[in-house]
Protein backbone atom coordinates (compact mmCIF):
# COMPACT_ATOMS: atom_id res chain seq x y z
CA UNK A 1 0.00 0.00 0.00
CA UNK A 2 2.88 2.38 0.75
CA UNK A 3 4.44 1.69 -2.64
CA UNK A 4 1.10 2.13 -4.44
CA UNK A 5 0.48 5.37 -2.57
CA UNK A 6 3.90 6.63 -3.62
CA UNK A 7 3.20 5.84 -7.29
CA UNK A 8 -0.14 7.67 -7.19
CA UNK A 9 1.28 10.68 -5.34
CA UNK A 10 4.05 11.18 -7.88
CA UNK A 11 1.64 10.67 -10.80
CA UNK A 12 -0.85 13.12 -9.29
CA UNK A 13 1.83 15.79 -9.04
CA UNK A 14 2.59 15.59 -12.77
CA UNK A 15 -1.09 15.64 -13.72
CA UNK A 16 -1.76 18.63 -11.45
CA UNK A 17 1.12 20.55 -13.04
CA UNK A 18 -0.37 19.92 -16.47
CA UNK A 19 -3.89 20.99 -15.51
CA UNK A 20 -2.58 24.24 -14.06
CA UNK A 21 -0.75 25.06 -17.29
CA UNK A 22 -3.63 25.72 -19.71
CA UNK A 23 -1.36 26.91 -22.50
CA UNK A 24 0.56 23.65 -22.38
CA UNK A 25 -2.69 21.68 -22.52
CA UNK A 26 -3.78 23.65 -25.57
CA UNK A 27 -0.50 23.27 -27.44
CA UNK A 28 -0.08 19.61 -26.47
CA UNK A 29 -3.53 18.78 -27.82
CA UNK A 30 -3.75 20.97 -30.92
CA UNK A 31 -0.22 21.19 -32.34
CA UNK A 32 0.50 17.52 -33.18
CA UNK A 33 -2.95 16.85 -34.60
CA UNK A 34 -3.17 20.16 -36.46
CA UNK A 35 0.30 20.01 -38.02
CA UNK A 36 0.42 16.34 -38.93
CA UNK A 37 -3.31 16.17 -39.65
CA UNK A 38 -2.93 19.02 -42.12
CA UNK A 39 0.09 17.32 -43.66
CA UNK A 40 -1.78 14.03 -43.91
CA UNK A 41 -4.79 15.74 -45.46
CA UNK A 42 -2.65 17.40 -48.13
CA UNK A 43 -0.88 14.15 -48.97
CA UNK A 44 -4.21 12.30 -49.00
CA UNK A 45 -5.47 14.67 -51.69
CA UNK A 46 -2.24 14.23 -53.64
CA UNK A 47 -1.97 10.43 -53.76
CA UNK A 48 -4.47 8.92 -51.33
CA UNK A 49 -6.41 7.15 -54.09
CA UNK A 50 -3.23 5.80 -55.68
CA UNK A 51 -2.12 3.89 -52.58
CA UNK A 52 -5.54 2.32 -52.03
CA UNK A 53 -6.43 3.54 -48.53
CA UNK A 54 -7.25 6.74 -46.65
CA UNK A 55 -3.88 8.34 -46.05
CA UNK A 56 -5.23 10.89 -43.56
CA UNK A 57 -6.50 8.06 -41.33
CA UNK A 58 -3.13 6.35 -41.72
CA UNK A 59 -1.33 9.47 -40.50
CA UNK A 60 -3.73 10.01 -37.60
CA UNK A 61 -3.31 6.44 -36.35
CA UNK A 62 0.43 7.06 -36.38
CA UNK A 63 -0.01 10.36 -34.54
CA UNK A 64 -2.06 8.58 -31.88
CA UNK A 65 0.87 6.30 -30.99
CA UNK A 66 3.57 8.90 -31.62
CA UNK A 67 1.98 11.53 -29.38
CA UNK A 68 1.55 9.10 -26.48
CA UNK A 69 5.03 7.62 -26.83
CA UNK A 70 6.81 10.94 -27.33
CA UNK A 71 4.99 12.73 -24.52
CA UNK A 72 5.87 9.95 -22.07
CA UNK A 73 9.46 9.94 -23.35
CA UNK A 74 10.00 13.71 -23.27
CA UNK A 75 8.21 14.03 -19.94
CA UNK A 76 11.03 12.16 -18.25
CA UNK A 77 13.18 15.27 -18.78
CA UNK A 78 11.38 16.75 -15.79
CA UNK A 79 13.27 14.27 -13.62
CA UNK A 80 16.36 16.32 -14.43
CA UNK A 81 14.50 19.49 -13.52
CA UNK A 82 13.60 17.90 -10.19
CA UNK A 83 17.25 16.99 -9.73
CA UNK A 84 18.40 20.55 -10.42
CA UNK A 85 15.81 21.86 -7.94
CA UNK A 86 16.85 19.22 -5.38
CA UNK A 87 13.29 17.89 -5.35
CA UNK A 88 14.43 14.41 -6.39
CA UNK A 89 16.65 14.21 -3.29
CA UNK A 90 13.56 14.68 -1.15
CA UNK A 91 11.79 11.88 -3.01
CA UNK A 92 14.73 9.50 -2.73
CA UNK A 93 14.83 9.77 1.06
CA UNK A 94 11.18 8.70 1.27
CA UNK A 95 10.47 5.10 2.40
CA UNK A 96 9.64 3.78 -1.07
CA UNK A 97 11.73 1.91 -3.62
CA UNK A 98 13.53 3.54 -6.54
CA UNK A 99 11.34 1.60 -8.97
CA UNK A 100 8.23 3.01 -7.31
CA UNK A 101 9.51 6.54 -7.96
CA UNK A 102 10.25 5.74 -11.59
CA UNK A 103 6.92 3.97 -12.19
CA UNK A 104 5.09 6.88 -10.57
CA UNK A 105 6.87 9.32 -12.89
CA UNK A 106 6.09 7.20 -15.95
CA UNK A 107 2.44 6.92 -14.88
CA UNK A 108 2.24 10.67 -14.36
CA UNK A 109 3.71 11.41 -17.79
CA UNK A 110 1.38 8.82 -19.32
CA UNK A 111 -1.59 10.69 -17.88
CA UNK A 112 -0.11 13.91 -19.27
CA UNK A 113 0.13 12.23 -22.70
CA UNK A 114 -3.52 11.13 -22.77
CA UNK A 115 -5.00 14.45 -24.01
CA UNK A 116 -2.89 14.20 -27.17
CA UNK A 117 -3.99 10.63 -27.81
CA UNK A 118 -7.64 11.52 -27.18
CA UNK A 119 -7.39 14.44 -29.61
CA UNK A 120 -6.01 12.18 -32.35
CA UNK A 121 -8.75 9.63 -31.61
CA UNK A 122 -11.50 12.26 -31.86
CA UNK A 123 -10.01 13.55 -35.10
CA UNK A 124 -10.17 10.00 -36.51
CA UNK A 125 -13.86 9.79 -35.61
CA UNK A 126 -14.50 13.17 -37.24
CA UNK A 127 -12.98 12.06 -40.55
CA UNK A 128 -15.20 8.97 -40.56
CA UNK A 129 -12.81 6.25 -39.38
CA UNK A 130 -15.02 3.65 -37.62
CA UNK A 131 -13.92 2.57 -34.13
CA UNK A 132 -16.08 -0.01 -32.37
CA UNK A 133 -16.42 -0.69 -28.62
CA UNK A 134 -14.12 -3.76 -28.76
CA UNK A 135 -11.41 -1.62 -30.34
CA UNK A 136 -11.72 0.96 -27.57
CA UNK A 137 -10.97 -1.71 -24.97
CA UNK A 138 -7.97 -2.90 -26.96
CA UNK A 139 -6.81 0.71 -27.37
CA UNK A 140 -6.79 1.17 -23.60
CA UNK A 141 -4.39 -1.76 -23.25
CA UNK A 142 -2.26 -0.57 -26.18
CA UNK A 143 -2.21 2.98 -24.78
CA UNK A 144 -0.93 1.81 -21.39
CA UNK A 145 1.77 -0.31 -23.04
CA UNK A 146 2.86 2.47 -25.42
CA UNK A 147 3.13 5.01 -22.60
CA UNK A 148 5.08 2.61 -20.39
CA UNK A 149 7.36 1.83 -23.33
CA UNK A 150 7.92 5.52 -24.10
CA UNK A 151 8.59 6.43 -20.48
CA UNK A 152 11.06 3.58 -20.09
CA UNK A 153 12.93 4.64 -23.22
CA UNK A 154 13.03 8.24 -21.99
CA UNK A 155 14.40 7.11 -18.64
CA UNK A 156 17.08 5.03 -20.36
CA UNK A 157 18.26 7.99 -22.48
CA UNK A 158 18.02 10.30 -19.48
CA UNK A 159 20.32 8.11 -17.43
CA UNK A 160 23.28 9.07 -19.65
CA UNK A 161 22.69 12.84 -19.62
CA UNK A 162 23.99 15.37 -17.08
CA UNK A 163 21.38 18.16 -17.17
CA UNK A 164 18.14 19.36 -18.70
CA UNK A 165 19.75 21.60 -21.34
CA UNK A 166 21.70 18.70 -22.81
CA UNK A 167 18.66 16.42 -22.51
CA UNK A 168 16.45 18.82 -24.50
CA UNK A 169 18.98 18.90 -27.32
CA UNK A 170 19.62 15.15 -27.36
CA UNK A 171 15.96 14.17 -27.11
CA UNK A 172 15.11 16.33 -30.13
CA UNK A 173 17.88 14.64 -32.10
CA UNK A 174 16.67 11.20 -31.02
CA UNK A 175 12.98 11.83 -31.67
CA UNK A 176 12.86 13.60 -35.04
CA UNK A 177 14.36 10.83 -37.22
CA UNK A 178 11.96 8.32 -35.69
CA UNK A 179 8.96 10.14 -37.19
CA UNK A 180 10.15 8.87 -40.56
CA UNK A 181 11.78 5.62 -39.45
CA UNK A 182 8.65 4.56 -37.56
CA UNK A 183 6.22 5.35 -40.37
CA UNK A 184 4.19 7.93 -38.48
CA UNK A 185 3.20 9.68 -41.70
CA UNK A 186 5.05 7.75 -44.39
CA UNK A 187 4.62 4.10 -45.46
CA UNK A 188 7.56 1.86 -44.60
CA UNK A 189 7.06 -0.62 -47.41
CA UNK A 190 9.66 -0.31 -50.15
CA UNK A 191 12.41 1.34 -48.11
CA UNK A 192 16.00 0.78 -49.28
CA UNK A 193 17.61 -2.14 -47.40
CA UNK A 194 19.97 0.05 -45.36
CA UNK A 195 17.17 2.41 -44.32
CA UNK A 196 14.86 -0.50 -43.53
CA UNK A 197 17.56 -1.93 -41.24
CA UNK A 198 17.82 1.40 -39.38
CA UNK A 199 14.04 1.56 -39.14
CA UNK A 200 13.95 -1.81 -37.37
CA UNK A 201 16.02 -0.46 -34.46
CA UNK A 202 13.79 2.61 -33.95
CA UNK A 203 11.67 1.94 -30.82
CA UNK A 204 8.83 4.17 -31.99
CA UNK A 205 8.30 1.86 -35.00
CA UNK A 206 6.86 -0.88 -32.79
CA UNK A 207 4.63 1.48 -30.81
CA UNK A 208 3.12 2.86 -34.03
CA UNK A 209 2.70 -0.59 -35.54
CA UNK A 210 1.02 -1.87 -32.36
CA UNK A 211 -1.52 0.96 -32.52
CA UNK A 212 -2.23 0.28 -36.19
CA UNK A 213 -2.80 -3.40 -35.41
CA UNK A 214 -5.68 -2.29 -33.19
CA UNK A 215 -7.06 0.38 -35.52
CA UNK A 216 -6.94 -1.74 -38.67
CA UNK A 217 -7.94 -5.10 -37.14
CA UNK A 218 -10.25 -6.92 -39.53
CA UNK A 219 -9.97 -4.24 -42.21
CA UNK A 220 -8.65 -4.92 -45.75
CA UNK A 221 -6.20 -2.00 -45.40
CA UNK A 222 -4.31 -3.91 -42.68
CA UNK A 223 -2.14 -5.67 -45.25
CA UNK A 224 -0.86 -2.29 -46.49
CA UNK A 225 -0.67 -0.34 -43.23
CA UNK A 226 0.67 -2.87 -40.69
CA UNK A 227 4.29 -3.87 -41.23
CA UNK A 228 5.04 -6.47 -38.54
CA UNK A 229 3.11 -9.39 -36.98
CA UNK A 230 1.45 -8.52 -33.69
CA UNK A 231 3.50 -11.08 -31.79
CA UNK A 232 6.73 -9.48 -33.03
CA UNK A 233 5.66 -5.97 -31.96
CA UNK A 234 4.76 -7.26 -28.50
CA UNK A 235 7.96 -9.30 -28.23
CA UNK A 236 10.23 -6.39 -29.20
CA UNK A 237 8.41 -4.01 -26.85
CA UNK A 238 8.68 -6.56 -24.05
CA UNK A 239 12.43 -7.05 -24.58
CA UNK A 240 13.08 -3.29 -24.77
CA UNK A 241 11.04 -2.72 -21.61
CA UNK A 242 13.06 -5.41 -19.84
CA UNK A 243 16.24 -3.53 -20.80
CA UNK A 244 15.23 0.14 -20.61
CA UNK A 245 13.34 0.16 -17.30
CA UNK A 246 15.87 -1.50 -14.95
CA UNK A 247 18.94 -0.08 -16.67
CA UNK A 248 17.46 3.42 -16.88
CA UNK A 249 16.51 3.31 -13.22
CA UNK A 250 19.99 2.13 -12.24
CA UNK A 251 21.68 4.89 -14.25
CA UNK A 252 19.44 7.62 -12.87
CA UNK A 253 19.80 6.47 -9.26
CA UNK A 254 23.57 6.21 -9.66
CA UNK A 255 23.68 9.78 -10.97
CA UNK A 256 21.73 10.93 -7.92
CA UNK A 257 24.12 9.21 -5.55
CA UNK A 258 27.16 10.68 -7.30
CA UNK A 259 26.02 14.27 -6.95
Amino acid sequence: MIEAGGVLAIAQRDLTKLLRDRLRVLTDVLMPVAVFGLLGGMLNVSFGHAIGYDFLAYVLTGIFAQSLWQSATMGMIFLLEDRENDFSQEIFVSPISRYTIVVGKILGESLVALPQGIAALLFLLLVGFPIGPPQLGELLVATALICLFGGSFGLFVLGWLPNRRVATQIFGFVMLPQYFLAGVFNPLQGLPPWLDAVSHVAPLRYAVDLARHVFYAGRPEAAQTVVEPLWLDLAVIGVMLAVFLPLGTFLFVRAERNR
